[in-house]
C-alpha cells in the first residue's frame, strides 16, 4: 500500500506541476523584489485596510520566509519581515492579497466561511485518515478503509473551496493597489505574475490531493482484487 509504485504514477502530474509551480513562485518573486515600490509591504496592507474602514484590522511582523497570512480569529494580517519592510512590488503584491483576506471577512464573503469551517476537519483529516486507513489494512476491517477515505476527502473539499478564496484576494489585491495609486500599469505585470504564479501553487496542491484520493480509491475497490 505505502510502497506502491502506481501511486507515484497517479501523483506524477501533481508533482511536476508543483515543481513548476514553485520555480515560478521563485522567479517571480525575485522579479518582482527587484522593482521599487512608494511602500513597504506593510504600509500598503494598512492603506488597503483603511480604505475598506477595517482600521481595526491589526499589521504585524512575523519571522519567516514568505509566511504572510491573514488570521480570522484575531483579525491580525500577519507579514513576514521582509515583506513587512521592505519597498518593492513584491513585497506590496503579496502584502495587499493578504490584506484581500481581511477584505473578504469584513465583507462575509461566503467562500471563506467555508473555508474557515472547513479548517478543523481538513486538519483533523489530514493526519488521522491515514491512521484508520492503515489499521483497516491490518485489521482486514474495509469500513476503517473507507471511512480514512471519507475524512480524507474533507482534505480535499478545503482544498477546492480554499481556490476560489485565493484568486478572489489577489484580484482584490490588484484592483486596490491600481486604484489606490500604490501601483501604476507597468507595476501591475510585475504583481500580477508573482499573485499569478502563487495561485498555481494551490492548485498543484488541489490537484495532488485529488488524484492522492482517486488513488485509494482506486487502490481499495479494484486494485484489492488483485
Amino acid at each position: 500500500m505505502f510502497f506502491d509504485p502506481v501511486y507515484f504514477l497517479y501523483l506524477a502530474p501533481a508533482f511536476l506541476l508543483a515543481m513548476w509551480a514553485q520555480w515560478r513562485v521563485r522567479s517571480a518573486y525575485a522579479e518582482a523584489q527587484q522593482m521599487p515600490a512608494p511602500l513597504s509591504g506593510a504600509a500598503a496592507a494598512r492603506l488597503v485596510l483603511d480604505s475598506a474602514g477595517l482600521n481595526d484590522v491589526a499589521v504585524e511582523a512575523i519571522p519567516g520566509h514568505l509566511s504572510d497570512h491573514y488570521d480570522p480569529r484575531d483579525r491580525v494580517l500577519r507579514l513576514s519581515s521582509e515583506v513587512y519592510q521592505s519597498r518593492t512590488l513584491a513585497a506590496v503584491g503579496i502584502a495587499a492579497h493578504e490584506a484581500g483576506h481581511a477584505l473578504q471577512h469584513g465583507m462575509g464573503y461566503a467562500p471563506l466561511a467555508i473555508r474557515n469551517a472547513a479548517v478543523p476537519v481538513a486538519s483533523f483529516g489530514g493526519g488521522f485518515s491515514y491512521i484508520l486507513m492503515f489499521a483497516g489494512v491490518l485489521l482486514g476491517f474495509p469500513g476503517l478503509v473507507w471511512a480514512g477515505i471519507v475524512l480524507f476527502g474533507g482534505v480535499l473539499f478545503f482544498q477546492v473551496v480554499n481556490l476560489p478564496v485565493e484568486f478572489n484576494a489577489s484580484t482584490r489585491a490588484k484592483q486596490q493597489l491600481v486604484q489606490l495609486g500604490v501601483i501604476d500599469q507597468q507595476g501591475l505585470v510585475y504583481v500580477r505574475r508573482v499573485l499569478d504564479a502563487a495561485a498555481w501553487t494551490y492548485i498543484a496542491a488541489t490537484l495532488q490531493t485529488l488524484l492522492t484520493l482517486l488513488y485509494y480509491v482506486m487502490r481499495f475497490t479494484g486494485g484489492s482484487r488483485d
